[in-house]
């Protein structure tokens, strides 16, 4: 075999294995891209989010400390014994014939009801504890549902986009060979891929935003290893904007108050402040040692017995401090619940006047026009091959295609946003469930 013959067979060899490896890395990314609707989202998110499972812990560890208030303190035994008796010459003794020892046991015995208030507040404790999960579980819940829909319209938006590169590079194809064979101007051949890289930039520019949504999505659904193309089988039926006009206003603020975990927090942190302000108050009160101990020969008789009660003089530490800074918390805390109301107010107020608003500019879009405007994109690329429209009038309509669709996919998505951030303010997806 001459070199020649050699050189060709290793280049085809290495063309054949690159294309294999091509084709690979193309079934390899088509096997990574998972379709998925919303629903399955959902359940994957609640499943493996592991910021949302580490936060269940906190609950386990509030219902925990209820289990701790409940207890009793623990009984207290001494011992005490004879370490030399001079007189028996004998280390240790505690015979009962010449040795001496005492015993005592002492229970200390809370009083003014402070186990109880204990446990009231480790109950409240825990109750806060799942206000905090649950209001962490919304934030989540909103930041997946707002990702899905906004990766959904991009992704449309790209469709857009690409349908028009195809187009214009079997075009630019043609006239570059046209323009070789000077059949076409090199100024037009140029206003077209200049066109075509210009729309190539764009395309890639929406592609990073969808990968930073695809990051934010693997994040929340613990899948670092798939692509997230989202699927909405049917756009027109996921608006749930009718059933927002057919609901009053105070309706829905009423059920942010009932729902909102966040609200419901503040409102346990009242709650927790004043149990602490009446537990301070009940600190205040000494607690009483009840005990009993025996003495084998060191008292005014052998194998004496005593009742032992002990508790403090409370004359100069009666809890001043702690209860005056109790009362403090319970002032501050009520400013922060009313603020919160007003802020739980204001959110659903917003969310509902931007739902209804947006709703009313997409009404006035024909559903219609997107399929007319695709069908008339063929039309015009036809009408452009075969010499009837200017380039010019070509570019005019790819712009105007163009932008409409972003347009249209952009208020498509504010639609959803909108809905999204309403069933946010209101703590619970009561739209497009």
């Amino acid at each position: 075999m001459s070199s020649k013959d050699f050189n060709v067979a290793s280049l085809y060899r290495i063309l054949t294995c690159c294309l294999l490896l091509l084709a690979a890395g193309t079934s390899l990314k088509a096997q990574d891209t998972l379709h998925i609707n919303l629903q399955d989202a959902e359940k994957q998110f609640l499943d493996r989010n592991l910021q949302l499972l580490a936060e269940k812990y906190n609950v386990s560890i509030a219902k925990a400390q209820i289990i701790q208030a409940r207890l009793y303190n623990n009984p207290n035994l001494t011992l005490s014994g004879n370490l030399y008796n001079p007189d028996q010459k004998k280390f240790f003794d505690i015979s009962n014939q010449t040795g001496q020892y005492e015993i005592g046991i002492q229970q200390m015995i809370s009083l003014a009801g402070k186990r109880n208030k204990q446990v009231k507040l480790a109950r409240t404790s825990a109750d806060m504890a799942e206000n905090a999960f649950f209001d962490l579980l919304r934030t989540l819940r909103f930041t997946l549902r707002s990702d899905f829909y906004q990766a959904y319209y991009l992704q449309s938006s790209m469709k857009a986009y690409e349908t028009q590169i195809a187009t214009l590079e079997k075009m630019d194809a043609t006239y570059k060979d046209l323009q070789q064979r000077g059949l076409v101007t090199l100024k037009d051949a140029v206003r077209l891929r200049s066109l075509l890289y210009s729309l190539r930039a764009e395309r890639t520019s929406l592609q990073n935003q969808v990968n930073d949504l695809e990051a934010e999505l693997q994040l929340l659904l613990q899948n670092n290893h798939s692509w997230f193309a989202p699927d909405v089988a049917d756009n027109s039926a996921i608006t749930g904007i009718p059933e927002v006009r057919q609901t009053s206003l105070q309706s829905l603020v009423d059920s942010a108050y009932a729902n909102r975990q966040d609200l419901i927090l503040a409102q346990n942190n009242l709650l927790y402040n004043q149990q602490n302000y009446s537990l301070q108050k009940a600190m205040a009160v000494p607690d009483l040692t009840l005990g009993a101990s025996f003495d084998k020969r060191g008292s005014f008789v052998n194998n004496a017995s005593f009742l032992n009660l002990g508790i403090d003089l409370p004359f100069f530490n009666r809890n001043q401090g702690n209860i005056k800074a109790a009362k403090f918390s319970i002032d501050q805390t009520k400013v922060l619940v009313q603020q919160q109301t007003q802020a739980v107010e204001n959110e659903v107020q917003t969310a509902y006047v931007k739902a209804i608003n947006t709703d009313k500019m997409l009404e006035s879009v024909d559903p219609a026009f997107r399929g007319q405007f695709e069908q008339l994109l063929q039309s015009i690329t036809d009408n452009f091959m075969k010499k009837n429209i200017s380039l010019l009038e070509l570019t005019d309509f790819y712009d105007s295609y163009k932008e409409n669709i972003l347009q249209l996919n952009q208020l498509q998505n504010d639609r959803m946003q909108a809905i999204e951030t309403l069933n946010f303010a209101i703590g619970k997806t009561l739209f497009n469930k």
